[in-house]
């Protein structure tokens, strides 16, 4: 080859190769901006979602701030409820303290009055002499008595009381209790005249009395009666005669454990069971009872009715034979007799020794002779009194004139 065509050759190898390196260049510029596109488009991408990230961790943020600011808020409301509620507290306690406090101060006042007063009743008490403890011992023996006659009808109990009271009025050496004594004595006189009923054999009359009800007979017949015991045996007797006896013994015994037989008088209208054969006998022991009851009360008036009352049932139920005849006469006995006496009204000799400072102006004023309104003569001498020594003079006695008020 030619050297031109050498030329023309690396010429045109020089312009394949230009072109070849444009293209190339252009290839990889496009490819660049495409990179460059798409970094760009992706970066865009990552920026929206880092940007809707950001709102969705905004809003959940935002709820959870609301939600916290909601329970601080519930928090906040029940914290308020419970200061209220531990004030109400605060203020019932203050006031339940308050309320035991003046409860306490006033059981105190109270207990401090009753010791003052305690002790101004043992001061009172330590102040008196012995003549004035002899009286009000007195004064509890006729209270006694009253009681005991009146509450209880015992004019033993009540006539050792008076004794003793008078006793005590003897030894107290009080001229005005002078009177109070010859009331007692009178009292004393009249109870002595009381005849009480003798309530104890009475009773014992009605116990006797219910004791015999098993024994009466009823009007009409009745079943259930037990069997009688079995023969005794004879001796020489063969045991033929044996059996038949035995058989003939327990027919009979079966016969009356099934029916009783009475002769009667009266017209038989039932059979009564055994049961109510027992009825009307405990009737008859209830009604004994109620009589007693009425007995130990002193009620005359239910006392003559359940005495009556046994009467007829005893007629209308019960045989009129020697048992009934014997209870029916006891009744009448019991009938005739008084439960209840009048007793006397002692009351009178209480009422005196409790207004024995009267009873004492009256003796002074008895025993002292009136003072003269003008001068007058010196006065004769005055006689010895008649009487009862012991209401003028005793050792030890309280002078009326001590129990007399301060003249103003």
């Amino acid at each position: 080859m030619s050297e031109q065509q050498e030329i023309e050759m690396g010429n045109r190898n020089k312009a394949h190769r230009s072109r070849s390196g444009f293209w190339f260049g252009v290839i990889i510029l496009t490819i660049v901006f495409t990179l460059a596109g798409a970094g760009f488009y992706l970066f865009q991408q990552l920026r929206d979602r880092q940007t809707n990230l950001g709102g969705e961790v905004k809003d959940e943020m935002s709820k959870k701030i609301s939600d916290y600011q909601s329970q601080l808020t519930a928090i906040q409301s029940q914290l308020a409820a419970l200061e209220s509620d531990i004030a109400g507290k605060d203020t019932h306690f203050t006031k339940t303290l308050a309320d035991f406090s003046q409860l306490h101060n006033q059981k105190l006042e109270a207990t401090r009055k009753e010791l003052s007063d305690a002790l101004q009743q043992v001061q009172r008490q330590l102040g008196k002499t012995r003549g004035d403890w002899l009286l009000a011992d007195a004064e509890y023996l006729l209270s006694v008595a009253n009681e005991r006659l009146h509450l209880i009808g015992d004019v033993s109990t009540t006539l050792a009381a008076l004794e003793a009271a008078d006793q005590r009025l003897r030894e107290s050496g009080d001229a005005a209790a002078f009177k109070v004594r010859t009331q007692i004595a009178k009292d004393m006189a009249v109870l002595r005249t009381v005849k009480m009923p003798d309530v104890v054999g009475m009773y014992s009359t009605l116990q006797t009395l219910q004791d015999q009800v098993d024994k009466l007979a009823l009007l009409l017949p009745y079943s259930g009666k037990s069997p009688a015991a079995p023969a005794k045996k004879h001796h020489g007797q063969t045991d033929q005669d044996k059996k038949a006896n035995d058989l003939l013994d327990s027919a009979i015994s079966e016969i009356e454990g099934i029916v009783t037989i009475r002769r009667t008088d009266q017209p038989i209208k039932e059979v009564l069971t055994p049961e109510e054969a027992e009825f009307i006998r405990e009737q008859l022991r209830v009604k004994l009872e109620m009589i007693k009851i009425a007995l130990v009360q002193r009620n005359e008036v239910l006392y003559k009715s359940g005495i009556a009352d046994v009467k007829k049932w005893l007629g209308q139920h019960f045989s009129q034979n020697t048992d009934a005849a014997n209870l029916l006469s006891e009744l009448d006995k019991l009938n005739a007799n008084q439960i209840r006496s009048q007793l006397p009204d002692i009351s009178l000799s209480l009422k005196m020794l409790r207004d024995i400072t009267k009873l004492r102006i009256e003796t002074d004023k008895s025993l002292k002779p009136d003072e003269p309104a003008q001068p007058q003569p010196p006065p004769e001498p005055a006689k010895p009194m008649t009487g009862t020594p012991e209401a003028v003079t005793v050792p030890n006695a309280v002078k009326p004139t001590e129990m007399l008020p301060p003249k103003q």
